[in-house]
């Protein structure tokens, strides 16, 4: 099956329907009552839309962006009606999220550019960081990936059970010390069993810690300087973790993580149950980096590839 086929199954695109239901039913709760017995958008509507959107956790920069592309395209058709909206704001937010995915996305079971590719997840605690991980574990392997884990997340209680949990429910290799090691050790070990074993893909666990940006720089730093050791270039990805339902909280991480190290992707978490699905929009936007996997609900086919088409559509359709 193409990745096309698979992102936009009746399966998947019900999972994601049913993941964003709660944002999409707020927005649009919110949007009716701007357009409530008005028949052209003019700028009275959009000063409404204006606050509606920075009310959905989209971000107040991001906010302004999308509210200028729209009274472009109304000064240009002067008679654009409120039932055109939706339509006229999908296709301007699908322009704004598209500028930021610097590729095109690929399948679970698509070739991986490096041989192991290597991963590092981030992340403060809480936000699905373990079960992120666990989940991409079971995509990869599902797509053929020979997938090994490496626990580096040596500082929180629980946290090395928990991944072994993950290895053993997806069938996969981890490679851990005990509690209080040193990450960058259990990250070279990794490495050196993922090379041995001619691993596909090696998925790095960190410290979720934010007690104090330097401190997380130095070890992040650290980490990451001894898997280029092993792997030249590693980690080729620096994934960062963030939980959706936070709605702005989820910014100030991002602010926090992308100032201590180089993040090149984003996977935003817990987006079902929560209304506050905007911030996918903001958070990509305002930092420039690309959103790679959404979780929409707490199954493992709930973590899906990010696709902005798809997105849209179903959170504006």
């Amino acid at each position: 099956m193409s990745f096309l086929k698979s992102i936009f199954s009746p399966e998947k695109k019900e999972q994601l329907d049913k993941g964003l239901s709660a944002s999409k039913k707020s927005f649009f709760s919110k949007l009716g009552k701007v357009i409530a017995g008005k028949s052209k958008i003019d700028g009275n509507i959009l000063d409404e839309l204006e606050e509606v959107l920075i009310r959905s956790d989209v971000g107040v920069a991001t906010t302004l962006k999308i509210i200028e592309a729209l009274e472009t395209r109304v000064a240009k058709d002067k008679y654009l009606g409120t039932s055109e909206l939706g339509q006229i704001l999908s296709e301007e937010v699908t322009t704004l999220l598209n500028k930021h995915q610097k590729e095109e996305v690929k399948g679970f079971d698509s070739a991986l550019p490096n041989q192991p590719q290597v991963i590092m997840v981030v992340g403060v605690n809480g936000v699905g960081k373990t079960t992120t991980i666990g989940k991409l574990a079971h995509h990869y392997k599902a797509g053929g990936k020979k997938v090994i884990m490496g626990a580096a997340d040596t500082f929180r209680a629980g946290a090395i059970d928990q991944l072994q949990i993950w290895a053993d429910r997806v069938g996969v290799d981890i490679v851990k010390q005990q509690m209080g090691s040193d990450p960058a050790s259990v990250a070279f070990d990794t490495l050196q069993s993922a090379v041995a074993q001619k691993s596909d893909l090696v998925i790095i666990d960190t410290a979720g810690r934010l007690h104090n940006k330097i401190n997380l720089m130095n070890e992040l730093g650290k980490v990451k300087k001894v898997m280029d050791k092993v792997v030249p270039n590693a980690p080729h990805e620096v994934l960062l973790v963030l939980d959706g339902s936070t709605g702005q909280n989820a910014f100030e991480q991002a602010k926090q993580f992308t100032a201590a190290t180089q993040v090149t992707a984003l996977a935003i978490t817990k987006l079902d149950g929560t209304a506050k699905g905007g911030v996918v929009m903001g958070i990509s936007d305002q930092f420039q980096i690309p959103v790679k996997y959404i979780g929409v609900g707490e199954g493992s086919e709930d973590l899906q590839l990010f696709n902005a088409a798809a997105f849209v559509g179903s959170f504006f359709s």
